[in-house]
């Protein structure tokens, strides 16, 4: 049972619904900020705070120790030029996962890993392409991963949502049901080593 999280991106606008439904749930939740002052005040006293950087090997080794499982929703905000930040911090959770034998991890990609590299609108390729280095390590792993690739993100409050393997259901989904999926599919085995299409349901 994945009871104690630690999660990574946990100040973004999937990572804050991930933080809420992780403490909603009554699990054990660490989160890894840069920032603790931009965790909610409601959440704040429920949750171990480490402060740190992912690019930062010791940073992130002390944040995964003790946990049963990692979420990744690592992101740029609104930044799309070239970066290799996100890639850089997933090498880093995966070496200190296998250092703390942690074998469980979900992570936030994006449905444009469905498409041909030249489909991929040009203000996305730079920012994907970091994402598609990401995907690259957690498939050479050895780890129980969960890929998960959403679509558009929107605000809407609809926690239904529909999971395909290997392709996108549909184009959009909640940030709300997409933050809900990435700490529910942990316990999910048959989502292990899957690549996860999600969309709203009805």
């Amino acid at each position: 049972m994945a009871k104690r999280i630690v999660i990574f991106g946990a100040t973004g606008n999937t990572g804050l619904c991930v933080l809420n439904h992780a403490v909603e749930k009554g699990m054990d939740v660490r989160v890894f900020v840069r920032d603790k002052t931009k965790i909610p005040e409601n959440v704040r006293n429920k949750v171990d705070i480490i402060i740190g950087d992912v690019t930062n090997d010791t940073d992130v080794s002390k944040a995964v120790a003790s946990r049963d499982a990692v979420v990744v929703a690592l992101g740029t905000r609104n930044d799309l030029k070239p970066t290799t930040v996100l890639s850089e911090g997933m090498k880093n959770i995966i070496e200190a996962m296998k250092t703390h034998k942690v074998e469980l991890v979900s992570v936030c990609l994006s449905a444009f890993l469905f498409y041909k590299p030249d489909a991929v609108p040009v203000i996305f390729k730079d920012l994907n392409a970091d994402h598609q280095r990401m995907f690259d390590l957690l498939k050479e792993s050895g780890l129980k991963w969960i890929a998960i690739l959403p679509p558009h993100i929107s605000s809407t409050e609809n926690l239904k949502y529909i999971i395909k393997h290997d392709e996108s259901p549909g184009r959009a989904i909640s940030k709300y049901a997409l933050g809900a999926f990435l700490v529910d599919c942990l316990e999910q085995s048959d989502h292990y080593q899957k690549i996860c299409g999600i969309a709203t349901g009805s």
